[in-house]
């Protein structure tokens, strides 16, 4: 049977899908020995993982090894988790290493890892969910060995730094079989009781199986329920656990804990000191600013001599009051001037001038008569004169 025949492109696509469709080579896991190790530009890791029969090539990308705590190099034996596919261009059949760890705690490290990735997935190491610690703690928890290197040097910081802090020591084992059991206890029993403002969780160095109870889930989980802001200060600067992730702040090394629990009140004392000699010297400056301005004012000729203002202001009332009985006097020349000339007016147009002349005014039933048509003969009427007024009878009209 004829075929038609694959160009090479073709040939080494089909080899790869053969490889990812593989369900035993996605997550393989796999032990050897790093060689040739280079770390490229990019950020990239280029090696080969070989044992005493074989080696493989292998890469590990920036976004997978920066998520590592150390850095291989050749002669290092490790524990590499990935998936095996082709490099198509090339037609090379490579390793893609997506997690590495030292051979030897090659399961504590798989362990590790995991329970850390499912953590993170839960949200357990979000930062939203960190809190401050209090200013000045008045009661400072210490959870960790009571017979360690560490607790002394917490306790000796603690004293020298914040002697009015009181320490609340919960003794707990740090290592073996319990001892997660007992340190998640402590957290909760701290809480309960209401026992501390700060906690400190954490022991000295010691290697990964020593520091294995910080990783454990029952401590991670008592940390991120603890209503206690906690800092977790387990073994020395490069130790990292997860419970490190799960506290509020994470120390390098438990005395480093005891300093960034409680301020130093040396620290304090100065800076209040520091303070004190700010506020006199801002009184001081702040009374001479007012002491300038008070002269200022007082220089000014209205406090100088306030007796000037007041005769000025005498004479302006004394200039207004003349002008106001002017100005009165020559209203009320004007009103009379207008009287009189309105009595002259009146005067004129009385009745008694005419009756002074000797005329009479008559009137009949109260009403004056001004035509003969209103009389007739034999009516009464009456007489207004000068002096006085009289009766009389209408004998006849003409």
């Amino acid at each position: 049977m004829q075929h038609e025949p694959l160009t090479i492109s073709q040939l080494n696509r089909y080899a790869k899908a053969l490889l990812e469709e593989n369900d035993n080579l996605r997550g393989v896991l796999a032990a050897g020995e790093i060689s040739n190790f280079k770390k490229h530009s990019s950020g990239h890791w280029y090696f080969s993982l070989k044992d005493a029969g074989a080696s493989v090539p292998a890469v590990m990308f920036r976004e997978s090894n920066r998520r590592l705590g150390f850095v291989p190099h050749d002669g290092t034996r490790v524990l590499v988790r990935g998936r095996v596919s082709l490099y198509e261009r090339d037609g090379k059949f490579q390793l893609y290493a997506e997690d590495m760890q030292p051979d030897g705690l090659g399961a504590l490290y798989m362990a590790y890892a995991q329970q850390k990735e499912r953590f993170e997935n839960e949200g357990l190491f979000d930062k939203a969910r960190k809190r401050p610690l209090p200013w000045f703690p008045r009661r400072v928890g210490v959870v960790t060995s009571g017979t360690g290197a560490a607790v002394q040097d917490i306790l000796h910081i603690l004293a020298r730094r914040c002697p009015a802090a009181q320490v609340v020591l919960c003794p707990v084992q740090v290592q073996g079989q319990g001892a997660a059991q007992q340190i998640a206890r402590a957290i909760a029993l701290l809480n309960a009781r209401q026992a501390a403002d700060v906690l400190i969780v954490g022991r000295g160095g010691g290697s990964l199986e020593d520091l294995w109870a910080f990783n454990e889930e029952i401590v991670v989980r008592a940390v991120v329920a603890s209503q206690i802001p906690v800092v977790s200060a387990v073994g020395h600067e490069t130790d990292t656990v997860l419970c490190d992730f799960a506290a509020d702040l994470r120390a390098p090394t438990p005395s480093a804990a005891a300093e960034l629990a409680v301020p130093d009140l040396d620290e304090l004392l100065e800076g209040l000191r520091d303070a004190q000699g700010r506020m006199l010297l801002f009184a001081r400056q702040g009374l001479r600013e007012r002491r300038q301005a008070l002269e200022v004012l007082c220089a000014r000729r209205v406090l100088q001599s306030p007796g000037e203002i007041l005769n000025a202001s005498r004479q302006r009332l004394d200039s207004t009051t003349l002008r106001l009985q002017n100005a009165l006097q020559n209203s009320v020349q004007a009103h009379r001037l207008r009287l009189s000339r309105l009595s002259a007016q009146l005067d004129a147009m009385s009745p008694l001038k005419v009756l002074g002349r000797g005329f009479a005014l008559a009137s009949k039933g109260g009403k004056i008569v001004r035509s003969t048509a209103q009389l007739s003969p034999g009516d009464q009427i009456g007489l207004r004169l000068r002096d006085g007024s009289c009766e009389a009878i209408i004998w006849g009209i003409t």
